[in-house]
């Protein structure tokens, strides 16, 4: 649903032209569709070792026997294959060797639900033979910084340079981590202010659902959540929770001026990366850098390097939700396509958080990533907002079943209803599990939290 427009060499003129560009991304109610991104973290089951790009047994070796097999299309920068793509759908690799699915845009939660199982019963199929196996969680739970291969990527190669000097965690972001995050369309732009309002004051409530990274190296890593707690520090200018979304006046303009002013990471030309030297967007609109004008391209591209919790490009990304088995995975776009894509329920669901202080949701999100479902939001327990928020989801869901005569699709939601009548995080019960019945046996770990 993302990144066609980075081959956009029309010179950018003024902000209206990015403006235009993100507000081309709207789209008629009946053309509105969910994307869903996946990543997972690989071992070799024989050695508990990070996977590396290299080798019989490497990331490598996997892509290609996945586009030998069926049928996908290889991507290389230089002569290391670093992607796949296929009708719609791309596998791309993130710093550490996590693999990703950027899935196509798919109309209903089911072809969603599908799509995700097709691949993973093919990442199995090819893995499986090389000892790989894929984690369901949202951090490594063994291994340290250190430990893990680097991919050889260029943007990456950057990124490892730029981000250390911003945030403390910026290598455990880019090298421990794995989430699910879900895309969405909107139809003007007061929709995608009330969408983007809405989604950003329940990501503490839907993280706290999802909240699975209680590991590190190991141990019990301090947190439900480290993936949530990594985020905070990786790099302010561009992560977190932007205030100015909830200030009167908030559009696509405001969302323009502040990306205009966050440093970029690189400029591409030809198919290769140039280092920006912290260099914003707006002065490379105004002075150009090494001789290049900025395009319309440029500008798409440095969208996909903002990560706050909730992404306006072309689509809104929600993006706080650790990685987790598969039946919360196929329930994440059911979740907030209830939220997003239904008129009641977008408000009712904006209504529940709409009074919260900026300070209160960035308490949140600590709370969040400490405690998951056991953590106070805006003076609240989260377990009970998080049912009022399915109850919200699934009602939309509903609505929209009986508006368009589609499948009814509430029945996705069952795994969260699961986990809420559990009444604790993913993050928690492997917690309890590892210290309790498992004894610490990283074995039992393993066959627990593999795809």
């Amino acid at each position: 649903m993302s990144g066609a427009g980075q081959d956009d060499l029309r010179p950018v003129e003024g902000i209206e032209d990015l403006v235009a560009l993100i507000a081309s991304g709207e789209k008629p109610r009946e053309r509105w569709r969910v994307g869903t991104e996946h990543e997972k973290i690989g071992l070799h089951r024989d050695t508990l070792r990070r996977v590396p790009f290299e080798g019989e047994r490497g990331i490598a070796a996997l892509l290609e026997e996945i586009a030998e097999i069926d049928g996908w299309e290889r991507t290389y920068e230089g002569a290391n294959l670093i992607a796949l793509g296929k009708d719609g759908a791309s596998i791309t690799l993130e710093p550490g060797g996590q693999l990703e699915l950027s899935g196509a845009p798919l109309a209903r939660s089911g072809e969603t639900c599908a799509e995700f199982s097709a691949h993973l019963e093919l990442v199995r199929r090819v893995s499986e033979p090389l000892g790989i196996v894929w984690l369901s969680l949202g951090m490594d739970p063994l291994h340290g910084i250190a430990e893990v291969p680097r991919m050889p990527k260029a943007r990456y190669d950057i990124m490892r340079e730029y981000l250390p000097s911003r945030g403390e965690l910026a290598m455990h972001m880019m090298h421990l981590t794995a989430t699910v995050q879900a895309n969405f369309d909107y139809g003007s732009e007061a929709d995608m202010v009330a969408k983007c309002r809405m989604a950003l004051g329940a990501t503490p409530i839907v993280s706290a659902i999802f909240a699975n990274s209680s590991l590190y190296e190991g141990k019990p890593s301090g947190f439900i959540s480290r993936r949530l707690h990594i985020w905070k520090h990786t790099d302010p200018d561009r992560s977190g929770i932007p205030p100015f979304v909830f200030e009167e006046g908030f559009g696509y303009r405001r969302w323009v001026e502040w990306a205009l002013d966050v440093p970029m990471f690189f400029l591409v030309r030809d198919g290769r990366y140039r280092r920006a030297r912290g260099m914003t967007f707006r002065r490379f609109m105004k002075d150009g850098f090494e001789g290049e004008r900025a395009t319309i391209g440029d500008f798409d591209r440095h969208l996909t390097t903002l990560f706050p919790d909730v992404r306006l490009k072309r689509i809104l990304e929600v993006r706080g939700a650790d990685a987790v088995p598969s039946g919360l995975i196929c329930a994440l776009p059911a979740l907030w396509k209830g939220l997003f894509y239904d008129p009641e329920a977008l408000a009712a669901a904006g209504a529940l958080t709409a009074g919260w202080s900026q300070e209160e949701r960035e308490a949140a999100m600590d709370s969040v990533a400490r405690r998951g479902l056991a953590a106070q939001i805006a003076g609240h327990p989260a377990l009970p907002l998080a049912r009022e928020l399915v109850t919200i989801a699934s009602e939309g869901l509903r609505r929209i079943g009986a508006e368009t005569g589609e499948p009814d699709e509430r029945g996705f939601l069952d795994p969260i209803v699961a986990q809420l009548a559990l009444g604790k995080s993913p993050g928690e019960i492997l917690l309890e599990r590892w210290e309790g019945e498992w004894n610490r046996n990283v074995e039992r770990l393993i066959d627990y939290a593999r795809y």
